[in-house]
């Protein structure tokens, strides 16, 4: 297999390194990172691989994947600050949405002008999302929505919801379903963050009585949900499959067995702490090799289907084992907090939070589910 890339695309990193290089903001610098965000746009990097009819940059995935190993190489900032827009709702957006649609809601989340929340998991459905029961009950030229959503990612900071209802009980469970773009500030929506183990808050439960939604907001035709959420999801895993962020965590953890001592001895020098540096350090390789057996089908025009999720299960493992190692690496500090441990609890943190990470964008069982299915042929569960 050639990992090269061609000539006209070393020319593209060169582009994006010099452009980094010449721009990139100092930490701290809120005015500097503003305008950074501003020049990436106007140079269409926001949605690079988006049509630019609808305002992206019209780049190939190849170039895409480029500026996106750069700009975190460099440790610049982000490519765009509407995370969940760039990632599943603008591409839904441009293979299901109409043209008032896109005309609406995709030069704002190029813009980074407001957040967007995923209404998809439900207490009594959780990982069988095809299970839901939040309704949608068609009332003229709008739906009534009444139900409830819960893990539900910044859903107290978010302007925006994708999310799936079930307008019909006919047929199979994925038939029945529609989705919906609706304002979180409709009347009868209330939000109840879910606090984690490190006392933040980025779930949360939202609850809908008798929600209005107009028909214009629905995406897709009704009960073609399951479709567009399909679609939406492997953007999702695709996208929380990169490995660029893995290694830098990786590498900021072999920073930290540096400065470290653990039972007296220097972390670094400890046998077992060197073995699983260097597992986690062929993880990430491996992740690195798979995402490009996915570039390789994108870029033959195939449709992306369970080599996200074998990413996505590795990363859920890595990032609690990760947090735990940097824990251990610390000794008798590693249970500690705030001031009296490294980098302010940075570590700690990231130890606490997994759940985050392991149950965004699909639990491992679900993944596990995906590859057996779609990768292994096995029979459906």
């Amino acid at each position: 297999m050639d990992f090269d890339f061609s000539p006209a695309e070393e020319a593209f990193r060169s582009e994006v390194q010099a452009f980094i290089r010449d721009h990139k903001p100092a930490p701290n610098d809120p005015e500097g990172v503003a305008n950074w965000h501003k020049q990436i746009r106007e140079k269409r990097w926001v949605g690079f691989s988006w049509p630019r009819e609808v305002g992206g940059g019209g780049g190939t995935i190849s170039q895409q994947v480029i500026l996106k190993e750069e700009m975190s190489k460099a440790k610049a900032p982000s490519l765009g600050t509407c995370f969940m827009g760039l990632a599943w709702v603008g591409p839904a957006l441009i293979e299901y949405g109409t043209e008032e649609q896109k005309q609406k809601f995709i030069p704002e989340i190029l813009d980074g002008a407001y957040q967007w929340c995923t209404g998809y998991s439900e207490p009594d459905s959780g990982s069988d999302l095809a299970s839901l029961s939040c309704k949608g009950v068609r009332e003229g030229e709008a739906y009534l929505v009444n139900g409830q959503k819960i893990w539900t990612s910044i859903a107290m900071w978010s302007k925006w919801i994708i999310l799936l209802v079930r307008t019909s009980g006919d047929g199979t469970k994925h038939e029945g379903i529609t989705c919906l773009l609706v304002p979180m500030d409709s009347d009868g929506i209330e939000v109840r963050p879910i606090k984690n183990m490190s006392g933040g808050a980025m779930f949360a439960e939202v609850f809908f009585n008798d929600v209005r939604v107009p028909l214009g907001n629905r995406l897709g035709a009704e009960g073609e949900g399951w479709k567009v959420t399909v679609s939406a999801l492997a953007h999702e895993r695709s996208s929380i499959a990169e490995v660029t962020g893995l290694q830098r965590t990786v590498e900021a953890v072999k920073e930290l067995a540096k400065r470290c001592t653990r039972n007296g001895v220097p972390s670094h020098l400890d046998p077992g702490i060197r073995a699983r540096i260097a597992r986690a350090d062929a993880k990430v390789e491996a992740m690195r090799l798979n995402g490009m057996r996915a570039l390789t089908r994108q870029l033959k025009g195939e449709t992306l289907a369970g080599e996200t999720s074998v990413n996505k299960l590795h990363r859920a493992n890595l990032e609690i084992e990760l947090g735990e190692l940097a824990l251990e690496i610390q000794g008798d500090r590693g249970p500690l907090d705030g001031a009296a441990t490294e980098e302010d609890g940075r570590w700690q943190r990231l130890a606490l939070n997994w759940p985050e990470v392991v149950i965004g964008g699909g639990t491992p069982n679900i993944q596990r589910n995906i590859i057996a299915e779609r990768i292994l042929g096995l029979p459906k569960d």
